[in-house]
């Protein structure tokens, strides 16, 4: 069996190929991704010599490299999109590459799984298309309401899966995941990026009262829950994925300053809110227990192997970490043409 995996390079999808692989002989993996500075080929250099393994440099909105791509899969193939543009503060800067991305470029891909005929689309998601909630839990059939650009963008990629089900009958489901962490995630999220700040003695940047509340889920378990639903998930649903962990931002920090034996009233730096910025998230996830996941990572062991990996790995962070934008700068660029 083959599998195309877009976005492959990044941060989950990296993640991802390497469990599919650890855990099935069977199965080859087709790995296409754009290399942005997202996109780091070094997340998966150790299996540059397995035979069950290719690369393939493509962008998802580019029609003819996926339709040559999918093509060479053959009969039976099995897709799974994490391409996309995913952070919020980008995308406030600079939406339209958001749109381009996450929305055309799925169009792209369920367009190439309609004239190939893919045995099976999944399309990964995210829980910021439901927008913020003070109580409660949101299900996969809430109305979706995001308030960034980003979740916008995600939220217009997971209509046209739908549509592209109902109209055409494209075999497409849908995993919307909570807030992942672990290795190999890029140090502009809020974990890592706290993380190395404090290893290069840096301090952290805390947006507004810190209260804002996520559910955090390893990104080891999201890659179990994403291969269980594209195996047994029901085509033409949506699957929500989280860790059951819901947390301030201000505890997060704390966590991550208790794990390296730092002083909270010296190291955390409050900022300005960001525009939009959503009070909390919470999601069922009762659809895809039902299938038989269950996250098995506990928050506090799995924080701690994510601070001591970044600690073993300061040569790709660093690397990595150079490629940042000025987010302070391009607020302020941001607010003047507004």
């Amino acid at each position: 069996m083959r599998l195309l995996v877009t976005g492959g390079a990044g941060f989950i999808g990296s993640n991802f190929i390497r469990y599919i692989l650890a855990n099935y002989s069977e199965i080859e993996i087709v790995n296409f991704d754009k290399l942005t500075y997202a996109g780091n080929l070094e997340n998966l250099a150790d299996l540059d010599r397995d035979p069950r393994y290719s690369f393939v440099k493509g962008d998802i909105c580019d029609q003819i490299a996926v339709n040559k791509a999918v093509a060479k899969l053959g009969t039976g193939a099995l897709i799974v999109n994490f391409a996309a543009e995913t952070h919020v503060d980008r995308s406030i800067v600079d939406p339209g590459a958001f749109i381009q991305t996450d929305v055309y470029g799925t169009l792209v891909l369920l367009e190439a799984v309609r004239k190939h005929k893919v045995a099976r689309y999944l399309h990964v998601s995210t829980d910021e298309v439901y927008g913020s909630r003070e109580w409660g839990s949101f299900k996969e059939d809430s109305p979706l309401q995001p308030n960034s650009p980003y979740a916008a963008s995600k939220a217009g990629g997971d209509l046209l899966v739908r549509s592209y089900c109902q109209t055409y009958g494209v075999p497409a489901l849908i995993t919307r995941s909570s807030n992942n962490y672990g290795p190999y995630q890029y140090p502009e999220k809020l974990i890592p990026l706290f993380i190395t700040n404090l290893l290069e003695k840096k301090k952290v940047p805390l947006y507004g009262d810190g209260k804002n509340v996520r559910d955090w889920l390893h990104v080891e378990d999201n890659c179990a829950a994403i291969d269980l639903v594209l195996q047994k998930g029901k085509v033409g649903e949506i699957y929500n994925i989280g860790g059951g962990n819901e947390r301030q931002n201000l505890e997060i920090t704390g966590l991550i300053l208790k794990t390296l034996d730092l002083d909270p009233k010296k190291w955390i730096q409050p900022v300005a809110d960001r525009p939009g910025h959503d009070r909390r998230y919470s999601i069922d996830c009762g659809k895809v227990r039902r299938l038989g996941w269950r996250p098995v990572k506990p928050f506090e062991a799995g924080l701690k192997e994510t601070v001591e990996w970044y600690r073993e790995n300061r040569q790709w962070w660093e690397k990595v970490k150079d490629k940042q934008l000025d987010f302070k700068k391009l607020y302020q660029q941001w607010q003047k043409k507004s």
